[in-house]
């Protein structure tokens, strides 16, 4: 268990013995920023003065009294009322037996018993993936991995929208390009696609059919349409593969409209529906939002609301106990309308959150990069990861709060050296790797009785803290504080790497005692990277 939580429980207990009930999740433990105030300090006693009094100083006292010392080489007093706790050398070595043990399961939380479903990315199923979309993949699969590992049974779905004009105008682009083969002229549609990829597929359709989808008809459209639709998505799926990740769920909204889900949503939903003239209007300002919402237009046809709402009363039925859409900045409005049609349904505001991810720009030598050099069009997912690689690409799309907007520097990220955050870190697993590889003959010390030196007990605490980073950043979903935690552990690695020689004929027991550190160190570094998607390399 790590040490802040182990403090949470002793300060928890103490507080029983003094007729106190806290949620254990209140009381805060902060890092001690100077060595001479102890490891870890608490405010707790200024939150329950008013119980104890009559001053936080007094209140402490009195919290100390009851606390379980054991851990402590001592506990102190800071004015106004902190509580400072100065932790014995064997609180802290004893992590190394538990990372070691444990391995890939260390910080692993236990089964919260709660059903996740995130869904991201989602982009309609009509061409290649952009940097935009690789942003919102980025962090929605980070999001996944880290909640899932922290305990939630997690589902990673993609909902293709494959009912609108969108994928209408796709199937006529293929379309004139088809017939531009046979020598006619090919007129794409006002709103069609130019891509290389239509072109690509109005090949394929003239290998497999010849000639036999010339005729304008509504079936030969359908046809193409359909399987060009399904053929874009596999290639957006063999992207995201590339880009490691994998969905469980492919929902579609056509399957959404065949089953009558609309249809039902709107019966539901009767008394909260209002007409004005043929068209109908939701009535979501009852709930969240700041103005009622139309959701069947006054020529009978839904808007896209309506379909977005059986969808997402869809997933509830399937069992969630939480929604999470993965969205773009410029969704912010949608997200209480959403909520409002889900309390509409008895569900609780809460049960969907939407994190909006903000955009990014591509910037290289100080210029924006808006246009792919190759195609004139813009940079798509595939693009990227050729040239920078998947690894720099996921770290960075991460490494800033999803609600900051990003300069993707292509210069920095492709760089070898220790401004490249995603080599320092990585660097630092490899260096980790070569002492191991060197030191194979040499015992391993897995109690960490030795470890004394600064270096070795900052990096100490750092291992200790990464089953309550796992938790923490699970529940805020602020997977930067992921890749903040590897930067911060990559740092503390090569600090003690350069202030502590590991391998020592004339020490050899502390040199066991340090190989220890070094293996615990390498299995943490490895599962904070995999969390977000980044590989461990043994050497660079």
């Amino acid at each position: 268990m790590a040490i802040e939580q182990t403090i949470k429980i002793k300060i928890s207990e103490a507080l029983k013995h003094l007729d106190i009930q806290i949620d254990i999740n209140q009381i805060n433990i902060d890092h001690s920023k100077d060595p001479a105030h102890g490891d870890y300090a608490s405010n707790i006693a200024f939150k329950v003065n008013k119980n104890l009094g009559p001053t936080p100083m007094d209140t402490a006292k009195k919290i100390i009294e009851h606390i379980d010392q054991s851990l402590f080489s001592k506990i102190e007093i800071a004015r106004p009322g902190f509580i400072n706790f100065f932790l014995k050398s064997a609180s802290l070595s004893n992590v190394i037996d538990e990372i070691i043990k444990q391995d890939k399961k260390y910080g692993k939380g236990t089964d919260k018993k709660t059903k996740i479903n995130i869904e991201f990315v989602s982009a309609n199923p009509t061409g290649n993936l952009h940097v935009g979309h690789a942003r919102c993949a980025a962090y929605g699969d980070a999001l996944a991995r880290i909640m899932s590992f922290a305990g939630y049974n997690v589902t990673r779905e993609y909902y293709v929208n494959d009912a609108g004009n969108q994928i209408k105008n796709l199937g006529e682009s293929i379309y004139q390009r088809y017939i531009e083969l046979f020598g006619q002229k090919a007129v794409i549609p006002q709103d069609g696609y130019m891509g290389e990829d239509v072109k690509l597929l109005a090949q394929a359709f003239k290998k497999k059919y010849g000639d036999k989808l010339l005729d304008h008809s509504e079936k030969n459209l359908a046809l193409i349409t359909q399987e060009g639709m399904m053929q874009e998505l596999e290639n957006i799926k063999k992207d995201l593969k590339h880009f490691r990740i994998v969905f469980d769920v492919f929902s579609f909204e056509s399957t959404i409209r065949a089953s009558g889900a609309i249809e039902q949503a709107l019966k539901e939903l009767g008394k909260y529906i209002y007409q004005d003239g043929e068209a109908k209007i939701l009535k979501t300002t009852t709930f969240l939002d700041d103005k009622d919402r139309p959701i069947v237009k006054s020529n009978g046809d839904y808007t896209y609301f309506l379909p977005d709402i059986a969808y997402h009363y869809n997933k509830m039925s399937r069992g969630f106990d939480q929604l999470i859409d993965v969205l773009g900045a410029d969704h912010h409005g949608y997200i209480n309308r959403m909520k409002s049609a889900l309390m509409m349904k008895g569900y609780a505001a809460n049960t969907l959150d939407v994190p909006l991810i903000q955009v990014v720009r591509l910037m290289d030598n100080g210029q924006e990069v808006k246009m792919s050099k190759r195609t004139g069009n813009a940079i798509t997912l595939k693009e990227l990861c050729d040239e920078v690689g998947v690894d720099a690409v996921r770290y960075f799309f991460v490494a800033r709060s999803n609600t900051s907007h990003l300069d993707f520097d292509y210069a920095l990220a492709k760089s070898k050296s220790n401004d490249n955050p995603v080599y320092y870190a990585q660097y630092a697993h490899a260096r980790l790797s070569n002492v191991l590889a060197m030191a194979k003959n040499y015992q391993i010390d897995q109690t960490g009785a030795l470890l004394k030196e600064p270096s070795e007990i900052n990096l100490l605490k750092a291992l200790q803290e990464f089953p309550v980073v796992v938790e923490t950043t699970a529940k805020s979903k602020e997977v930067h504080k992921m890749a903040l935690y590897v930067h911060n552990l990559a740092t503390l690695i090569h600090s003690f790497y350069n202030s502590c020689r590991v391998i020592d004929e004339k020490e050899l027991p502390l040199t066991s005692a340090r190989l220890g550190l070094v293996l615990a160190s390498k299995i943490v570094l490895r599962n904070a990277l995999d969390l977000i998607g980044v590989s461990a390399p043994e050497k660079m």
